[in-house]
């Protein structure tokens, strides 16, 4: 493993012109283009430049889609796990892994109804800031029904007057805010009491205490006020119990997504989940010990999954896709204990692996590449459940390389109902395809239901920042030599690979194309 000291550059052969090929999402037969390059050699660093600017791997070849012109563009997508909170859905799936593992249970119903991948059609047609609001604090999407019971009960008992003080008080804001488990402000519902038009009173901050405590000191001090002659005591009995110190917010601290992962089991679980992170390297020891049963549960997926025939899965094919990577396997003091470079995340249940995530740790973020699974436990919805893992993993990396701090879902194709579903991870954002800058998932989906294809900046005037300014200074390796452009291209007068070599500058970005080595023959 290399450290930062003495890395060597990393070594690319761009591929002339664009290609055309099926589309996997639409089927269109030659509606999908992207431009590409074998990269045989990548420094970490410059594959987190590339995927910032809209670049992908697979295996080995590493392709950018032509956005403006392919049938179903594919906008890279991030979550931001730092302000991640588990939404319904996910916790559902964390607790029936938790049951499945302490009890043995199975959830009842038709797998089915919770694809691996679950779409969020139904999600993205409403308020994306409202679901957005109540994913990230899903416990308070509802008043507990005690609560709710008495704000009934107590409308009925009162006059109309009370009934609208009573609603303005409820929702002021309060001083302090409460914070989430990961440390952005909280965020609160609507309560179906509304303030009086006009007053102004601030939704954005939960109540820190119960309604039905506030109401019953008031209506203890209104009756001590009303009592002076000393019957004090008696009222006090009456409206018991009263805490001394403010009373806990049930609602304003959520479990954690680590809590809701690590729950400690009996001593007597049923099964045992371990997940392992492995270099993929065939020299590491682990990795080639458990490579056989890893390829076996990879064709066992694909031909179950994807319909894949045997001879479309075999080790070749195996191996090229998820085991060759063009990542060094980097180490940094100041970087994560595991280092950087390519990964398999396994899943072991029981003494044999049932999945593999594979993953890039890259200097900014963990990218997730591919999940292949055991079809026969489809019924604990592993893709939803390693995304939650991947996530959680990502901010523990995150606590000792604080610059490492986002998690990449690869692409986000808004026309393609089946891969909708990692918008449900938020909070997230998609890049810009034209200034490649970040701007949150919310703020796209509208343009998105209108156009395939949208610049989501909104700055008219904004260009790409990155984009190559001086081509000259693009590195070349050339017969064994490494020379910049400008020396290059008073060798090699030929037209067609002046075009090449600044299609290539224009897509990399002046930084990757002044530290990569572009391979000419």
């Amino acid at each position: 493993m290399a450290s930062w000291a003495r890395l060597s550059p990393s070594i690319v052969e761009y591929f002339e012109g664009e290609d055309f090929y099926r589309c996997g999402y639409c089927k269109n037969e030659t509606g999908s283009r992207s431009n590409g390059m074998w990269a045989h050699s990548m420094t970490v660093q410059d594959y987190q430049d590339l995927i910032d600017r809209g670049w992908r791997r697979s295996g080995k070849y590493v392709y950018k889609p032509v956005m403006n012109q392919t049938c179903c563009p594919q906008y890279t997508i991030r979550c931001r796990p730092l302000q991640f909170q588990p939404s319904k859905s996910h916790k559902k799936v964390l607790k029936k892994m938790l049951k499945f593992l302490a009890k043995g249970e199975i959830s009842k119903g038709n797998c089915e109804d919770e694809p691996m991948e679950p779409t969020a059609e139904d999600a993205v047609a409403g308020d994306f800031a409202l679901i957005n609001k109540l994913d990230i604090q899903c416990d308070l999407t509802a008043l507990s029904d005690d609560l709710r019971e008495s704000l009934e009960s107590e409308e009925k008992q009162k006059g109309k007057s009370s009934k609208r003080e009573d609603a303005n008080e409820l929702i002021q804001p309060q001083d302090t805010e409460e914070k989430l488990g990961s440390g952005e402000p909280s965020r609160s519902v609507k309560v179906h009491t509304v303030p009086k038009p006009g007053k102004g009173a601030d939704l954005s901050k939960p109540p820190c205490r119960k309604a039905k405590e506030i109401r019953k000191e008031r209506k203890r001090l209104k009756l001590m006020q009303q009592n002076r002659a000393g019957e004090l005591e008696g009222l006090q009995a009456q409206c018991e119990p009263l805490s001394s110190s403010p009373p806990k917010a049930k609602c304003n601290q959520p479990k954690s997504l680590e809590d809701l992962i690590f729950e400690s089991l009996p001593e007597n679980a049923s099964h045992k989940l371990e997940v392992r992170l492995v270099p993929v390297s065939f020299e590491d020891p682990e990795f080639k010990s458990s490579f056989s049963q890893s390829f076996s549960l990879y064709v066992k997926y694909q031909m179950a999954i994807h319909q894949d025939p045997p001879d479309e899965c075999g080790k070749t094919e195996f191996t090229r896709f998820l085991c060759s990577s063009p990542l060094e396997a980097e180490t940094s003091p100041n970087g994560p204990d595991c280092g950087y470079g390519s990964f398999h995340q396994q899943y072991w249940l029981d003494g044999k692996i049932i999945a593999v995530g594979v993953i890039d740790i890259l200097p900014h973020c963990v990218s997730s590449v591919y999940l292949y699974y055991d079809p026969d436990y489809s019924f604990l919805s592993l893709g939803v459940y390693s995304a939650l893992r991947e996530i959680a993993f990502t901010r523990h990396l995150h606590e000792k390389t604080s610059q490492l701090s986002y998690y990449y879902m690869g692409f986000y194709i808004h026309s393609c109902p089946k891969m909708k579903y990692k918008g449900q991870y938020r909070p997230s954002d998609l890049l810009c395809p034209e200034t490649y800058v970040w701007v949150p998932i919310e703020q796209c989906l509208p343009s998105l239901e209108n156009s395939k294809y949208c610049r989501f900046n909104q700055d008219s005037e904004a260009v790409d920042e990155g984009r190559s300014k001086e081509p000259d200074r693009l590195q070349v390796l050339y017969k064994k030599a490494i020379m910049p452009y400008g020396v290059y291209k008073k060798q090699q007068k030929d037209p067609r690979d002046e075009a090449a070599v600044l299609q290539y500058a224009a897509l990399v970005g002046q930084a990757c194309s002044e530290r990569m080595l572009l391979f000419r023959n």
